[in-house]
């Protein structure tokens, strides 16, 4: 069954005709109304030069004829025939003109090209010229319709002594025409051909492109893909070769923080988004899954590159949120970090309570008390001062869990004497991103103090009048001052291999707060966070 967009307003089906073959047909048509028409005024342009042609002949002809001593002289002659029939013919024959009759003030013929005619009565208007004006018309007379042109005679005293007519016939103008309109047709002909042809490539050239499918199913098409670009939620980008955004769907548009329609008809880099991003964006390479922060999420960015026979036509870019599984992941790793520290310290004291056990039962009670005594000490110093100078129970998970991943390592994590904070002074942050933040820092911290001979990490956590401080210092080699801008991008770690990621999400966390965070060396490297009081975190 048809569809309705099949049917006219008549009901009857349309013809099944794909885009490209309707702009054939309606180009042809276009070509060819405009050759038709342009042929048209040609040929009536060509009409009029005829005739205004003849007209300025027969005009010339006529006055020089007037202006001659032996026509002046001839029609005041007893027989002006006799001497003016043998001169009108001859300049007849010359010029090519059909008739020349020059006759009386009266109208009275003398000279004829059909010498029977001589004597009557001239065929047409004379008045204008008996007043003395140069006259023209077209008027039908003994030949049939000419373009014709009286002048009066003169003679020395200015007395008006007779008529000069001049006329080419129509049929002769007609001829000439034809001759002209076949030309004419030839050149139409040939630029309705070419026209045609060049219609005919232009149309092969659209069903290419179009793939053959007809407006309505391309109209279909358009609306249904718009409508998907609409409902995702992952972002898409078109970008040209040329650096220019030339779509940006909602997705995009929420996930890169600016208005829908912001970003098409932008170069990338006129986006305001992080340059490790405006990089890859133009690098012109394809790139799968590679994580991504701007100040307030980590994408997750995939780009692929378009061709098309030879020529590059740019890249799809697809955007996906990676933000709360990051952070999940972040939480995750964490928590794997506690449960290995537990692990290691069920170990732990596994080991001592069978040293404990081994004392017993050699009937040393009075050492193994004591050195399970110093065990104990030693185990619940640490996280007696934790949990004595900080009472917020995540950054105190995170401290003990660090604190002793970090010992299984050969790694000392002390409090600085001053660290002390409580609930209030952190209630308002995001306890992610405290856990991002500490937790990031420490690990980096322990990265590099592994290259001290005596591994230590110093950390500091304290309510200041601006707000919350958490600074960690190591004991390691210290941070390139050159690179000190570059640590807080993703790819930099203490380890070079390029897929750092926990800086750039401390610097993204502190962003969001809006924060600062500073790094120089002091013995080590030394991160300083400051988290203001009360902040608005930016989303």
């Amino acid at each position: 069954m048809p569809s309705a967009d099949d049917r006219n307003w008549f009901g009857r089906v349309r013809p099944r005709w794909s885009l490209a073959r309707q702009l054939f047909v309606l180009q042809v048509v276009v070509v060819a109304l405009v050759v038709l028409a342009g042929a048209g005024l040609a040929w009536y342009d060509a009409q009029q030069r005829n005739e205004d042609g003849a007209r300025d002949k027969v005009v010339a002809v006529a006055r020089t004829l007037a202006a001659q001593p032996a026509v002046r002289e001839g029609v005041t002659a007893p027989n002006p025939s006799a001497t003016l029939q043998p001169l009108a013919e001859r300049v007849r024959l010359d010029t090519g003109v059909d008739f020349i009759t020059i006759m009386s003030p009266d109208g009275i013929r003398y000279t004829h090209p059909d010498p029977t005619r001589i004597g009557q009565v001239f065929l047409g208007h004379i008045d204008q010229a008996v007043a003395g004006h140069v006259f023209t018309e077209t008027y039908t007379g003994t030949l049939g319709p000419s373009v014709r042109a009286v002048v009066p005679v003169y003679d020395d005293a200015y007395q008006l002594r007779g008529l000069v007519a001049v006329g080419i016939t129509v049929r002769i103008l007609t001829a000439e025409l034809r001759e002209q309109v076949t030309a004419l047709a030839l050149v139409a002909a040939g630029a309705l051909l070419v026209g045609g042809v060049l219609t005919y490539l232009v149309s092969e050239r659209i069903r290419r492109h179009t793939h053959g499918l007809r407006p309505a199913e391309l109209s279909r098409m358009y609306e249904y893909h718009d409508a998907i670009l609409h409902a995702v939620r992952e972002g898409l980008l078109l970008v040209a070769p040329s650096g220019l955004v030339t779509l940006c769907n909602d997705g995009a548009a929420v996930l890169l923080s600016m208005d829908p329609g912001e970003a098409e008809g932008k170069d990338i880099s006129e986006l305001g988004l992080p340059q490790s991003l405006v990089d890859t964006l133009g690098s012109g390479r394809t790139v799968r899954d590679e994580v991504h922060l701007t100040d307030d999420r980590v994408l997750l960015v995939n780009i692929s590159q378009i061709h098309s026979g030879g020529r590059d036509l740019g890249a799809v870019v697809t955007l996906r949120d990676h933000t709360e599984l990051q952070a999940l992941s972040g939480e995750l790793d964490s928590m794997r970090g506690f449960a290995e520290s537990l692990r290691s310290q069920a170990h732990e004291s596994a080991n001592r309570l069978h040293t404990v056990v081994s004392l017993v039962e050699l009937g040393r009670a009075e050492e193994a008390v004591a050195f399970a005594t110093a065990e104990l000490e030693l185990a619940q110093q640490l996280t007696d001062r934790v949990v004595g100078a900080v009472s917020e129970p995540v950054l105190a998970a995170v401290l003990l869990g660090k604190s002793a991943e970090a010992g299984e390592r050969g790694v000392e994590v002390v409090l600085s004497p001053d660290t002390e904070i409580d609930d209030a002074a952190v209630g308002h942050l995001d306890s992610r991103d405290l856990v991002t933040i500490l937790g990031n820092l420490i690990d980096n911290a322990v990265e590099a103090a592994l290259e001290s001979p005596q591994p230590r990490v110093e950390v500091t956590i304290r309510s200041t009048s601006d707000g919350v401080l958490i600074r960690v210092a190591d004991n390691g080699p210290g941070v390139d001052p050159d690179s000190a801008q570059q640590v807080f991008q993703r790819g930099w770690s203490t380890k070079d291999d390029g897929r750092g990621l926990g800086l750039a999400l401390v610097g993204q966390s502190v962003r969001r707060h809006r924060g600062t965070i500073v790094v120089h060396n002091e013995g080590g490297a030394v991160f300083t966070v400051q988290l203001p009081a009360g902040s608005d975190v930016a989303r």
